[in-house]
């Protein structure tokens, strides 16, 4: 097993936009989703969606 395999759905800052559903540069986490089962899911939002949908960077992610 690669030691760089996430698990499916993991995002980085830099790698994909939640709300437009794609990747992206600029991307910085804005919301912390429960799940039913598992940990906390965090969702991540580029600079263009931030503004437009008024989204805030979570502080300390």
């Amino acid at each position: 097993m690669d030691s760089d395999t996430r698990p499916s759905g993991a995002a980085e800052a830099g790698q994909f936009c939640h709300w437009h559903g794609g990747p992206s540069e600029t991307a910085v986490a804005v919301k912390v989703v429960k799940r039913n089962s598992g940990p906390p899911a965090l969702l991540y939002a580029c600079a263009p969606c931030r503004e437009q949908r008024h989204l805030a960077p979570l502080e300390g992610a």
